[in-house]
């Protein structure tokens, strides 16, 4: 008899499987490659992915032009990866969580200094052989900042058009990154926008609770949570909600996870006292850390919570929550349900040995594996799951 897990996860791909039979869309496996990472480009492995975004661009203070990191990896980016993929489609991001606040909301505020935004980064990404690009401005918090955004978009894809028109070259896709959901606080993105000028978005699903802030352990990208709406299902029905189509949406994975230090041992479920980040600095730690972890030092676990839908391990006072390979084909599944595009990771070097991806792109059982795999109870059982 097979898993509960198993029995959930094929549950979801059973739905997917019977949803939307008659559309045809392309899905989307994409991945962000940090630059400042231990991942050689000539490593990566790149027939796991569609698409593959080069993280990231920063903007000139001054003339408001793309910087390009010291590094000759951008330049080798698209040429690297599709040795292994030439069908591989590559992005250039441009910002990112530690991006100048006040240099792109300068940019994103003024008609001048967004034309040479626009011009430059067209050029740059047209001169790395890059197929797209990724705009992410994640500091973006007031009602300015997303009306200006919303202008950037539009003369965006203006410019990009207009760039294809007078030339022989496909036109560039043109992508952003965002929270977990569109309303903050008082203001909201601008989804008119976004829906007529993007061709899709990346939701970063996850960091919704840090060891640093939150005196207790939690699952930080939780797809559910039944005791609050900070979850992923919730985000994602709220950009829907909102007026951005499934179809626009992108599902983010962490390829990471958080360490917390319990304050008992013996209290070690989510939820539990914790008096702060544990095993590193801000309790961060890569897919590859956590296993590398676990295994040397005698780790119990991996648990599985599937009602937040996590996994985490306990070494001694050490809590550690994070995606394992069942929780991510339970999310790729879900965005499958969901009719959403597809689904992008953070970040792909943060992987151990390419499970995880693999995980991404072997989930989807044809009908026939379903029911091979559970008898007549387990077929039962289905209908009170989920």
């Amino acid at each position: 008899m097979v898993s509960r897990i198993a029995i959930i996860i094929l549950f979801h791909v059973f739905l997917s499987l019977n949803s939307h039979p008659a559309k045809a869309q392309a899905w989307i496996k994409a991945g962000y490659w940090y630059y400042h990472t231990d991942l050689p480009l000539s490593k990566i492995n790149s027939t796991l992915y569609t698409h593959l975004i080069c993280a990231f661009a920063n903007l000139n203070s001054s003339s408001y032009h793309l910087s390009i990191p010291s590094s000759d990896d951008f330049s080798a980016f698209t040429n690297t990866v599709k040795q292994k993929n030439p069908s591989i489609t590559t992005l250039l991001s441009i910002g990112g969580g530690r991006a100048n606040y006040s240099t792109i909301s300068a940019m994103a505020g003024n008609s001048t200094y967004r034309k040479s935004f626009i011009d430059d980064s067209i050029k740059t990404a047209r001169h790395y052989g890059f197929q797209g690009l990724d705009f992410s401005w994640l500091s973006a918090n007031t009602s300015d900042n997303m009306a200006n955004m919303g202008t950037l978009f539009e003369e965006w894809r203006a410019a990009i058009a207009m760039e294809t028109r007078n030339s022989s070259l496909s036109e560039l896709i043109l992508t952003a990154a965002v929270r977990l959901s569109p309303p903050l606080d008082s203001v909201s993105f601008p989804i008119d926008s976004m829906r007529r000028n993007l061709n899709w978005i990346h939701v970063l699903a996850y960091d919704y609770y840090l060891p640093e802030g939150f005196k207790f352990t939690a699952a930080s990208a939780a797809l559910y949570a039944p005791d609050s709406d900070v979850c992923t299902d919730t985000g994602i029905g709220a950009w829907i909600i909102e007026g951005l189509p499934a179809s626009k949406l992108v599902l983010g994975l962490p390829f990471f996870g958080y360490a917390w230090k319990l304050a008992n041992p013996t209290e070690n479920s989510i939820g539990a006292p914790a008096t702060g980040p544990a095993v590193t600095k801000e309790g961060d730690m890569s897919y590859k850390e956590i296993n590398n972890y676990s295994k040397t030092q005698g780790a119990v676990g991996p648990i599985y919570n599937s009602f937040y839908e996590v996994n985490y391990v306990i070494v001694g006072s050490d809590w550690i929550s994070f995606d394992g390979v069942d929780v991510v084909r339970i999310k790729v599944s879900y965005a499958k349900e969901k009719a959403l595009l597809g689904y992008v990771v953070w970040e792909i070097s943060q992987d151990d040995n390419w499970v995880l991806s693999q995980a991404g792109i072997r989930m989807f059982l044809n009908r026939k594996m379903f029911f091979d795999q559970c008898d007549n109870n387990d077929v039962k059982r289905l209908s009170l799951i989920d």
